[in-house]
């Protein structure tokens, strides 16, 4: 029987406008598995069954594949987040509403690197654009800054606290979920959901 890299390169020829496209999610999935490491031109090229050179129409380099890859990481990690927000019912600008969207931004980001811990690597992998840099698609950071923008208009977060308060929050979030894959791995996982649980509370409490 032919093995799966033999049924890969015999894939028909693809329109050349869907190749990029086909590199980029053949690379998250390495990435979905393997973390930003895992994703190498001759692999996806593999996968999506077109001669190695057929990468660098689209791709200058392989720091140019892991970037647009970091790029759907970090799409997907905003996804989540957004898709936790919806599920506030409260008011954005009531107090209950604010207090609940600030907690589910950090519920999904810290759900996101529990349950795609290799994706999570990979949204934060290369340092030419950060994970929160501006596009005209949510990010992390634009959600975790519409939520502390409620708290102000909410009355919860004085308006000469804002200022760049989201990056101390994030920092926390972040370095929580870091830890909790490092040095704190070996704890119980009811231990670790009471640390997630502390840390969000006291980031509320910090804020508001």
């Amino acid at each position: 029987m032919p093995g799966e890299g033999e049924r890969s390169a015999r894939r028909g020829p693809r329109p050349r406008g869907t190749v990029r496209s086909a590199l980029v999610d053949a690379g998250l999935e390495l990435a979905r598995s393997g973390g930003p490491d895992a994703v190498v031109l001759r692999e996806v090229t593999r996968m999506v069954g077109v001669v190695p050179n057929a990468a660098y129409r689209h791709f200058s380099n392989r720091d140019a594949l892991l970037a647009a890859v970091r790029d759907e990481a970090v799409k997907e990690l905003a996804a989540r987040m957004g898709a936790s927000i919806s599920q506030v019912r409260a008011g954005p600008h009531t107090p209950t509403g604010a207090r609940l969207r600030l907690r589910a931004v950090g519920e999904a980001y810290l759900e996101f690197a529990r349950t795609q811990p290799r994706l999570f690597d990979t949204a934060f992998a290369t340092p030419d654009r950060p994970a929160g840099a501006e596009t005209d698609e949510p990010t992390p950071l634009g959600h975790l800054q519409a939520a502390l923008d409620n708290l102000v208009r909410a009355g919860l977060l004085a308006s000469d606290r804002r200022p760049n308060v989201e990056y101390p929050v994030w920092a926390s979030v972040h370095g929580l979920a870091v830890l909790l894959r490092g040095p704190l791995q070996s704890l119980p996982e009811r231990e670790k959901t009471r640390l997630e649980t502390e840390t969000l509370a006291f980031i509320g409490a910090a804020v508001s």
